[in-house]
């Protein structure tokens, strides 16, 4: 701050360039006012690459700091402290210190309590899938086709009993084409990376956590020594909700484009990404700050995580400005008395953006229909392939699913994302395991305490109306300190009432049948930052503690003690002999 303050004083002309985002704009302001600087010679300047075109730009349009953007950054902080602040002391007093309630943290994790409940609570239903092999005249190759439905339209094959009845049904039946249809469908090129789909297509393609995705995106915005080049910054601004990109960029990737694939990979219209909540649209989307410079160009001053992720942005932002990929489709319906089979394909015609980029998505079956495949040609039946299956319930919540659901939800903003979830996976109360995300024991009972005392905190739609209203403080038509004179006597209110309620309710320690080797006491179940584990309840005079493991109430086939849930270093869960090391089954 000292050398801050000697060089205001000698600069003529003092230009704040804080990230082009509201907590950029709040660290502006904070700056201004810690230096008291004179705000006649002092100017906002903002750019979203760290180039020297974008940074020359910026001083050619200088502005006073947005006191809204200022405003909505303050309201934010305020809500957060004040949540943080006043109900965190209440989980030290009854579970343990160290715990911490947020304003965002909370929803994110009664979100995934809310899906571990569906989870435990899901009844699967069995149904079956069935496909009948025919042989078509001429083709040594048989047609495979999944069984649809009847006259009535599609069905489902709920049980046995009902499949042995329709595959009897199709012994004796006459199949016959009933209907080939051909067409052609495109697929239109994904628009660039925002901030919650870089953390999700990072997740989902190179097993990036989200902090860590930030991280190295954070890196390549900074940039640095580029061999041949000298120092650049690789990619625009990271913490973006706006699709949009600049015209310059638009035309410099037209013209990397026609110079590299031709004229018709070229995309000619304009799209965006469909948004109902206010985007703060100052920002471009998440691009390479030059589309030239290759990920192959760079990848030696690169490390090897940087290049991966700078390579995900690169293609994908070239693909969003090409053309739509084309595809040549073949559908088939096949009759069988009352019985319908169907059976389709699709060969792509024009490759379009997926020249350049692929997601899971955009693969498609590479299986063909024969060119001999007529209406009303008989075919004859081969075999019948059936396979049961059953419902499976919800899908835990990974990091990118999480993510996208808050952003679908309207809760948070880019910049939360990645911290709201770093912060409840340390302190314990989520598990990662490979890449789901799993409720502890610790995490039930802080989500609880904060469903029963603190209802609207937790409420999914109450936090994104609160989201909302940071956005009208941000156009100047709500006042900061409204919003917070609206949210504090509430808040206010719930914690007193709170206080009462935790003072009356006393958590009994689990008294377990486990003696302590060292005084000869039962040990008690307690809470530690990884969950649950066994103390003596002699403490202080006694500090034994050994790790708790649940029992599932079967026996060792080995040596007859319980078999219990343990977990690995890596937090793999697994069955095991609670006599290890005298027994080693698992």
């Amino acid at each position: 701050m000292e050398n801050l303050q000697k060089e205001v004083k000698k600069a003529d002309k003092v230009y704040l360039a804080t990230d082009p985002d509201r907590e950029g704009e709040a660290i502006s302001w904070h700056l201004a006012t810690a230096l008291k600087l004179d705000m006649k010679k002092t100017a906002r300047i903002t750019f979203n690459e760290i180039t020297k075109p974008a940074v020359k730009a910026s001083l050619k349009q200088p502005r006073d700091i947005d006191m809204n953007r200022v405003d909505a950054q303050q309201a934010r902080r305020v809500l957060d402290r004040m949540v943080g602040y006043m109900i965190s002391p209440l989980l030290w007093a009854k579970i343990k210190r160290g715990l911490s309630a947020g304003r965002v943290q909370s929803v994110a994790l009664r979100m995934l309590c809310d899906r571990e409940e569906e989870i435990n609570s899901f009844i699967p239903k069995e149904y079956w899938d069935m496909n009948a092999t025919l042989n078509v005249k001429g083709e040594r190759n048989p047609l495979t086709v999944e069984f649809y439905g009847d006259g009535n339209g599609k069905m489902e094959i709920t049980g046995k009993e009902q499949l042995d009845g329709i595959i009897k049904e199709l012994q004796n039946a006459d199949f016959t084409v009933k209907d080939v249809k051909k067409g052609s469908r495109s697929r239109k090129s994904p628009v660039p990376f925002i901030t919650s789909t870089l953390q999700q297509e990072a997740a989902k393609t190179l097993n990036f956590a989200t902090q860590k995705t930030m991280r190295l995106a954070q890196g390549l915005y900074e940039g640095g020594a580029i061999k041949g080049k000298g120092t650049l910054g690789l990619i625009t601004y990271l913490r973006t909700d706006s699709t949009r990109i600049s015209e310059e960029a638009k035309q410099s990737a037209a013209e990397y484009i026609k110079e590299n694939y031709g004229e018709d990979y070229l995309n000619q219209e304009e799209k965006s990404k469909k948004n109902s909540k206010k985007i703060q649209d100052a920002h471009e989307a998440i691009r390479p700050s030059y589309v030239d410079l290759t990920p192959a160009q760079v990848k030696e001053s690169l490390s090897r995580d940087q290049f991966r992720l700078y390579q995900l942005i690169w293609k994908r932002f070239l693909a969003s400005q090409m053309s739509a990929a084309k595809y040549e489709t073949k559908s088939v319906k096949i009759d069988s008395d009352k019985y319908r089979f169907t059976s389709a394909s699709s060969k792509v015609v024009f490759s379009g953006y997926l020249s350049v980029y692929q997601t899971d998505e955009d693969k498609v079956d590479k299986k063909t229909l024969s060119k001999k495949l007529e209406k009303d040609m008989k075919l004859e039946l081969g075999q019948i392939d059936k396979k049961q299956h059953f419902t499976q319930p919800p899908a835990h919540f990974t990091e990118a699913s999480l993510v996208k659901t808050l952003e679908e939800l309207g809760i948070g903003r880019p910049s939360t994302y990645a911290p709201t979830i770093s912060v409840i996976i340390n302190r314990h109360y989520v598990a990662k395991e490979q890449k789901n995300l799993y409720i502890t024991e610790l995490g039930e009972v802080v989500n609880n305490i904060m469903k029963k005392s603190f209802a609207s905190i937790v409420d999914v739609n109450f936090t994104a109306y609160m989201e909302g209203l940071l956005d009208r403080v941000e156009d100047g038509s709500v006042k900061w300190k409204t919003v917070v004179e609206n949210f504090y006597p509430d808040l206010h209110e719930a914690v007193e009432l709170a206080k009462k309620e935790l003072e009356q309710i006393k958590i009994e320690d689990e008294v377990t049948d486990v003696i302590c080797e060292e005084c000869g006491r039962n040990m008690v179940v307690k809470y530690g930052p990884h969950g649950k584990f066994l103390a003596c309840p002699g403490f202080p005079d006694c500090r034994n503690t050994k790790p708790y493991y649940e029992k599932i109430g079967v026996e060792c086939p080995k040596c007859g003690a319980d078999v219990v849930i343990k977990k690995t270093k890596k937090g793999r869960r697994y069955f095991g002999c609670s006599s290890y090391p005298e027994c080693d089954f698992m």
